[in-house]
């Protein structure tokens, strides 16, 4: 992970760690090196945002980094980190850029940054953004008069975001009845429009964002809401998405949360049904559940894992041919329709195949079986993040537990890449035991870098 860029792009606390002036130097080194090969006397960079109260200031001084180097900005407005990603290519611009936190707090934000093709950028162009920011290794040109860039407004983003979204349904949502969780986020924007036009009778929750109330109590990372109101109103199922609406989660009629990796599960199986699933293969990560793995298996198709993160999931994909992978989170990636994970087009494609099939999402859903897993995530100082990597009592720990658990179950302890915490995953066949051993693991690192 870099000095300024984790897993996903620059993130912190914003005008405090995520400064005005720091997005002005990102915007211009950005410039600098995604327009580098442009024969553009004005390269065109496209901006997004969520709803965060600090969204407004990071466009402002993105916008005037950018221009200041030369490049004209079209902004987009609230908008999902998808259709960033989409809208590159669309509008033939040289680079994207998302200004949010994806599932944190409000008072967080970040900046991620597409390239032309509309994926994110690789760590070594990362790495010289970071290089020309912190350690000044080029200066920042000045051009005046005609040279400088300016601003315009785009008019129909959301408009074609949403019909790409609906050209890749293949069969609509009429008759189903849905709740749906914006987090108070981007999806706020997009959601009522984009599934009404399916077909969908829509219920909305949490899609009235005030600038602070995004990720608050709702959304994807908190399903409690959504899983009452379903069952109360007896839907069909509910969706729920993330700040930035590039997961989905969603909730079956009874109320049981339907993780990633169900979805992916799920939706690999429908895929490799219709010939459609490429060297029958399916992406995940090391934090994808054992059951993922054995659905995989049973079901004659691969699974291929990589380290935690959507973005190592992608780079797999178009490294060896895949065409499908995400995260248990619910970054889900359909490679034939987006660069990037994408909640709502993940929910145009799960909602679409069950309303096809005609049956309910339980019984839909137990195509995987899930193994007991138990996460605790350990928040530790800016020492115990360094001295995590060294701590030779911690790694003892987990090798350990690893041989208590044996074939049976796994250990899984990663330092996160956007949030200063530690975290210890454990599965297995005995929910008890895994639960104690992730216990007294977490409290050994809180004990040793907390």
């Amino acid at each position: 992970m870099g000095r300024l860029f984790g897993t996903d792009g620059a993130r912190g606390i914003a005008n405090k760690e995520l400064t005005a002036e720091l997005a002005m130097d990102i915007g211009r080194a950005a410039a600098m090196i995604l327009t580098n090969n442009s024969d553009k006397k004005h390269p065109k960079i496209i901006i997004g945002k969520d709803t965060r109260l600090s969204s407004d200031m990071l466009e402002g001084a993105l916008s005037a980094g950018l221009c200041s180097i030369g490049a004209n900005v079209v902004i987009l407005g609230v908008v999902p980190t998808p259709a960033v990603a989409y809208l590159i290519k669309k509008y033939e611009a040289d680079a994207g850029i998302m200004i949010s936190a994806s599932h944190n707090p409000f008072e967080y934000n970040g900046i991620k940054i597409f390239s032309g093709d509309g994926y994110k950028l690789p760590d070594a162009l990362e790495a010289e953004i970071e290089s020309i920011v912190i350690d000044k290794s080029k200066p920042y040109p000045q051009p005046t008069g005609d040279g400088m860039g300016n601003v315009t407004f785009a008019e129909n983003g959301i408009k074609d975001y949403i019909d790409h979204i609906i050209s890749t349904v293949p069969y609509r949502l009429d008759g189903m009845n849905i709740a749906i969780d914006c987090s108070n986020g981007s999806s706020s924007a997009t959601a009522e429009k984009l599934f009404t036009s399916l077909g969908a009778n829509c219920h909305m929750l949490s899609d009235k964002p005030d600038g602070k109330n995004i990720n608050d109590n709702c959304g994807s990372t908190h399903m409690e809401n959504l899983q009452k109101y379903v069952v109360d109103n007896k839907l069909d199922l509910g969706v729920a998405f993330d700040g930035d609406a590039d997961r989905c989660l969603a909730v079956d009629e009874d109320g049981n949360v339907v993780d990633g990796d169900f979805i992916m599960a799920i939706c690999a199986m429908d895929l490799a049904s219709r010939n459609k699933l490429h060297k029958k293969t399916a992406v995940g990560t090391v934090m994808s559940n054992m059951g993922f793995g054995r659905f995989c298996a049973d079901n004659g198709l691969k699974f291929v894992a990589t380290d935690v993160g959507d973005r190592y999931v992608l780079e797999a994909m178009l490294r060896d041919g895949y065409n499908f992978g995400g995260e248990q989170s619910g970054h889900v990636i359909f490679l034939d329709y987006s660069t990037t994970g994408d909640g709502q087009l993940t929910a145009a494609q799960l909602l679409s195949l069950i309303n096809r099939r005609k049956a309910k999402l339980s019984s839909i859903a137990t195509v995987m079986t899930h193994y007991p897993q138990i996460l605790i995530n350990v928040r530790v100082t800016p020492e115990g993040k360094i001295n995590y990597y060294k701590d030779h009592v911690i790694k003892e720990k987990v090798e350990q537990v690893r041989e208590q658990l044996g074939d049976d179950g796994r250990i899984l302890v990663r330092m996160s890449g956007t949030e200063p915490l530690v975290r210890v995953m454990l599965e297995g066949l005995d929910k008890a035991k895994i639960e104690s051993l992730a216990k007294e693991t977490a409290e050994l690192i809180k004990e040793r870098l907390g």
